[in-house]
């Protein structure tokens, strides 16, 4: 057998087969600070040294030269292996100082120094020595050849494959090592707030992602209708801090107008020998566009990854502008631009938690009879009145002040109490307010919070403000009211009631009681009155003048109603079983549950399902409820007639009703009031109104009952009056369903005495 060739030992012919391994010239990638490819060799023997750099030193790979580094043992090689960057390929003898000094080093730089990128090739003078398989697999080892077979042409193949491999294997390591910066710029961008702070997080992660400093600028541009603006900066970075919040022109910097508006013109990236300009395509005729300083031109895996930055930025961008456009319409009103009830919240919550709340009142600012305004002059006349008053509040209150708007009609001024008082803020309605060449004078209405005095938050302080300014609209427009703790306690006595009561429908501890009424010539009863009752588990009565009223704010009169109205129809029921067949039963509507929409069903489903005939029911209304929108009344009252049930106008006489209009009412009967009964007995002139009411009765074909009769007296005068019916304590006093049994049966046995 000839002795083994080695890499000195070539032929001319092997020689020339290197020109069959030259390709088309590639684009050099840079992989460090210098173009070669690094290539270790360590091997325990000089003269595979010498050879080996001799045999590859003067050929190029992939348009680079080769840089060699040279270890003699495993263990100058771990050294050096810890400070020699960007090293492409390893000619790594196995046998050195042991047996497997060269598998145990492979170990080492895959694990230890976790250098995954360079390629391995292993090589051995000892003929028979291979390494074991799962080595080379679990290693990543390139190649394995023995030292007689790297001629000079294998030799130079072999490394060229690993350079090659190593090369790829760099542009996908680089390709994700940018995506995955880029997924964590695009994290880090989404939690800056506003537009400006988003673009200058940008030019940020533009130099990160490039490996150098942030020397730029970011400007917009809008394009409406009527052409393109100039480029506005949003943002700027290093050198260029100084063209901060201006408009770029050609003047401000040349080289930089001219770079952006080529972005611009082209719709794309510009990449230049020492800059760079990115184009952010956005929506609505808004293109974003960046201009920053590099100190050498990017590589292709870098621009790939600028497109992919650019495009994830793009749709940032407008992301950023739609929160910021959501966050404006959230917190701000859009006509005044002033902070709304949500803001005004927050800075009240703001306040109240720290120290300016010992000084600090809210006032609630109600613009008087704004709305015959707005009627009288169109809403654009009264939206430019409402942009005056808030410009007005905002000037001469102070920049120390906040102005906030919080309603159609109604402001409202936090600030110190010497600024924000009642003297300071009517004061500004004491002068006209120019409008379109009009002035218009207003006035206001204010509710004002004492801090220091307010226990809650900041949307509590803006209720008991509110509170204060309805009990000043109450009593005398343009003025104002004070929020007191006595106020609050009433407050919140009702809502502790509104949940009793809740609480006490739920568990029965309300009833109904019927009161009789009476035929005066007589003296037997032909009727009774329905009331609702409350008695407490103590035993405590709640009068109906407290409950009533809470049960109408609340809603819960519409459910009360209901059940009041079943059990009165019920009760009729039992007592015409019991054979009283000509008995009436008046039920009282509330004014909520008389305009709740399904009352009328309410009503056919309580008399079909009772049974009860509806030519023995009545239904008691106020005679305010009579008064508000006649032409609705008139159509409810049609509907109720078409039962079968009867009408009756409770208090007639204290609500000062139309006589013509009452004409068109179809009621059955009017009651007088029992204020007007107490004053029969009380003067000479005192029947006059009970006795007109009879009369307008008898005119109209009414029937006439007086409430409240307490004594003998008032019932004979409203006899001689010609009224033919009573109720009131005189007869009997309100009983339960029990009890009215019992005490319609001993009236029948006396009668029959």
């Amino acid at each position: 057998m000839p002795p083994p060739v080695t890499p000195l030992e070539q032929s001319k012919d092997d020689q020339d087969d290197l020109v069959f391994l030259e390709e088309h010239p590639a684009a050099p990638v840079s992989t460090g600070a210098r173009n070669v490819w690094r290539v270790m060799i360590i091997d325990d023997d000089e003269d595979v040294h010498s050879t080996t750099t001799f045999a590859l030193g003067n050929l190029d790979m992939q348009h680079r030269p080769l840089e060699f580094v040279h270890a003699y043992s495993a263990g100058q090689a771990r050294e050096l292996l810890k400070h020699e960057p960007e090293i492409a390929v390893i000619l790594l003898d196995v046998v050195m100082e042991q047996d497997d000094a060269g598998l145990h080093l492979v170990r080492y730089i895959r694990e230890t120094l976790k250098l995954h990128d360079v390629r391995i090739i292993l090589r051995t003078g000892q003929p028979g020595y291979a390494p074991e398989i799962d080595a080379i697999r679990d290693f990543d080892i390139n190649d394995y050849k023995t030292k007689s077979e790297l001629t000079r042409i294998k030799l130079f193949t072999t490394v060229t494959a690993a350079i090659r491999s190593y090369e790829q294997i760099r542009k996908i390591n680089d390709s994700r090592r940018g995506l995955n910066q880029i997924v964590h710029a695009s994290t880090q961008l989404m939690t800056l707030h506003g537009v400006q702070n988003f673009a200058a997080g940008v030019l940020s992660q533009i130099g990160d992602l490039l490996g150098c400093e942030a020397n730029g600028v970011l400007c917009v541009q809008e394009c409406p209708d009527d052409g393109c603006h100039e480029l506005m900066v949003m943002a700027t970075a290093g050198t260029f801090r100084h063209l901060s919040n201006i408009t770029l022109t050609v003047r401000e910097d040349q080289r930089i107008h001219e770079a952006l508006e080529l972005a611009l013109a082209q719709r794309r990236n510009v990449y230049g020998p020492d800059f760079i300009t990115l184009y952010f395509a956005g929506k609505a005729s808004r293109d974003f566009v960046a201009f920053l300083e590099v100190k050498k031109a990017p590589t292709e895996i870098d621009e790939r990854l600028l497109e992919v930055f650019c495009s994830n930025v793009a749709v940032g961008l407008d992301n950023v502008e739609l929160v910021t456009h959501l966050h404006n319409a959230a917190f701000y009103d859009q006509l005044s631009k002033l902070p709304n009830r949500t803001r005004l919240v927050e800075i009240l919550d703001a306040t109240i938690a720290g120290p300016a709340r010992d000084d600090a009142t809210l006032s609630l600012v109600d613009l008087d009879h704004f709305a015959e305004t707005n009627d009288a002059l169109g809403h654009q006349f009264g939206d430019m009145l409402l942009i005056a008053v808030a410009g007005r509040l905002q000037t001469e209150l102070g920049d120390r002040v906040t102005v906030a708007r919080i309603g159609g009609d109604i402001f409202c001024v936090l600030g110190d109490s010497t600024q924000v008082n009642p003297g300071n803020i009517l004061a500004l309605f004491q002068r006209a307010f120019s409008i379109d060449g009009q002035d218009v004078q207003l006035s206001a209405t204010l509710g004002l919070v004492r801090l220091n005095e307010h226990e809650g938050s900041g949307a509590d302080a803006l209720k008991d403000a509110d509170i204060a300014l309805k009990r000043a609209k109450s009593q005398q427009r343009a003025g104002h009211f004070y929020f007191s703790r006595s106020m609050g306690v009433e407050i919140r006595e009702r809502v502790r009631m509104m949940h009793a009561l809740r609480t006490a429908f739920g568990q029965n501890q309300l009833f109904v009681v019927y009161q009789p009424q009476i035929d005066l010539a007589t003296r037997r009863p032909v009727g009774a009155e329905a009331l609702l009752r409350w008695q407490t588990p103590d035993g405590k009565f709640i009068s109906p003048d407290r409950f009533i009223p809470i049960a109408e704010y609340s809603g819960l009169i519409i459910d009360l109603g209901e059940w009041v109205m079943r059990t009165a129809c019920r009760e009729l029921v039992d007592l015409r079983k019991a054979g009283h067949h000509d008995f009436m039963m008046s039920i009282n509507v509330s004014q909520v549950q008389f305009r709740h929409p399904l009352f009328l069903d309410m009503l056919k489903r309580a008399l079909e399902d009772t049974g009860a005939p509806p030519q023995h029911i009545e239904l008691e209304i106020t005679e305010s409820m009579a008064m508000e929108e006649p032409d609705l009344l008139i159509k409810m009252l049609g509907q109720i007639k078409q039962t079968g049930v009867s009408i009756a106008i409770d208090d007639f006489g204290t609500g000062f009703s139309s006589l013509s209009y009452l004409q068109r009412l179809q009621i059955d009967r009017l009651k007088i009031d029992r204020a007007f009964v107490t004053e029969i007995t009380g003067s000479a002139r005192g029947s006059s109104i009970a006795e007109m009411v009879i009369q307008l009765g008898r005119n109209l074909g009414l029937a006439v009952i007086a409430e409240g009769v307490e004594d003998e007296r008032q019932a004979q005068i409203l006899q001689s009056l010609g009224c033919p019916l009573a109720q009131g304590f005189l007869f009997a006093r309100p009983m339960t369903a029990t009890a009215l049994t019992g005490w319609l049966s001993n009236d029948a046995l006396e009668g029959a005495a």
